[in-house]
């Protein structure tokens, strides 16, 4: 029996006949009415869809995409290891425009070992079996998995986005050996908590208080829905492609830095848009992502943390909490800045933006 604690290659090759069988679905699709307002207040407009389900059928090849563990070490002998985690609806693709220039910088003293895990029942990680997969058993796995890729005596580092950012705060709570500090492109606080607690920042405390209203008004129907049932949920996603797609491609629009009208699209590529989409569909992964909701102990990244911390936001995300607050929960904040435009997928949106701000958290790490 191989060594079960040891890292093994993972070859993805989808068969020929699931990729037919996508082709069947999508041709057979029953299509909804018309939506009854002229932009996507009501969700994905009937002809975007229609448009991006035609690009599936008849242009997009899933073959060129055909990747997925992803351990990427720099030439550069002493870079950094840096811990990636992605979100929802995200996925290990979120990082790919930004691999490059991490791992081999024009300048090698700024160069990353990367290590970007798919979270528990995203693609093709393993689907728990079991409850109690939530944040800080991840957390804890991701410590195990650092330890099995030989990352136990060199210091290292984590940064995440949206589920990412919880991991990441969960693993800064949790200061495992190695662990020199975090960083978090999406901050999820309580505001209606915070804001019982005066600070000098007025401004800032009302603009959480819009993102946080918005947030409940616009955005919060799938979060209930994942969070309170996603089995029943599972059963239409794993059914219709369409029906995945559309619950994709509508957080892409809605969480993305962009000027909403009927016309509007997110600013990713329709290749990139459905090799995300496509990735959650071949892997049947609809389900066993959603569950994460279900595990989720608490919506927030306020983990008490004593090792340093960066903070890079961007205007187009879903959540705002000002820096005093989160000084009540980080007590070293070495970084932090309120970006001009990017939305929640910085990484894969914004990747030079991204890239600039990771490096200079570091260089704040590494005085």
């Amino acid at each position: 029996m191989p060594d079960s604690n040891a890292i093994y290659p993972f070859h993805l090759s989808i068969p020929q006949s699931e990729l037919d069988d996508l082709q069947t679905r999508l041709r057979l699709t029953r299509w909804p009415d018309k939506e009854t307002v002229s932009d996507d207040s009501q969700g994905v407009p009937l002809a975007t869809m229609k448009e991006l389900c035609l690009y599936w059928q008849n242009e997009y090849n899933w073959r060129k995409l055909e990747i997925y563990f992803l351990h990427i070490r720099s030439k550069h002998e002493n870079a950094l290891p840096m811990l990636l985690t992605h979100g929802w609806p995200g996925s290990v693709l979120e990082f790919r425009h930004v691999i490059d220039k991490l791992i081999d910088p024009e300048v090698p003293k700024a160069a990353f070992h990367l290590i970007i895990p798919a979270l528990p029942g995203y693609a093709f990680s393993g689907k728990p079996t079991e409850t109690g997969w939530g944040i800080q058993r991840t957390a804890k796995a991701w410590v195990e998995l650092m330890s099995r890729l030989g990352y136990t005596e060199a210091s290292w580092v984590a940064q995440g986005g949206d589920w990412g950012a919880h991991i990441s705060a969960c693993l800064g709570n949790m200061a495992p050996k190695g662990l020199k500090a975090i960083h978090l492109n999406s901050i999820f606080l309580e505001p209606k908590k915070e804001i019982l607690t005066p600070t000098k920042n007025k401004a800032g405390e009302n603009r959480a208080m819009d993102f946080d209203a918005h947030r409940d008004v616009h955005h919060y129907g799938y979060y209930t829905q994942q969070k309170t049932r996603p089995q029943t949920l599972g059963y239409g996603l794993a059914s219709s492609p369409i029906a995945q797609a559309s619950w994709i491609y509508e957080k892409l629009l809605s969480w993305s830095d962009h000027k909403p009208s009927s016309a509007s699209s997110p600013p990713f590529t329709t290749d990139e848009i459905l090799d995300n989409i496509s990735l959650y569909w071949f892997s049947n992964s609809a389900t066993s992502s959603a569950r994460f909701y279900f595990e989720c102990e608490f919506d927030s990244t306020a983990w008490e943390i004593k090792l340093p911390v960066g903070v890079s936001w961007f205007p187009g995300d879903t959540a705002y909490g000002p820096r005093e607050w989160c000084e009540r929960y980080y007590r070293d904040i070495v970084h932090w800045r309120e970006m001009e435009r990017g939305g929640h997928f910085a990484a894969w949106e914004v990747p030079d933006l991204f890239v600039a701000e990771v490096r200079e958290w570091r260089g704040k790490i590494e005085g």
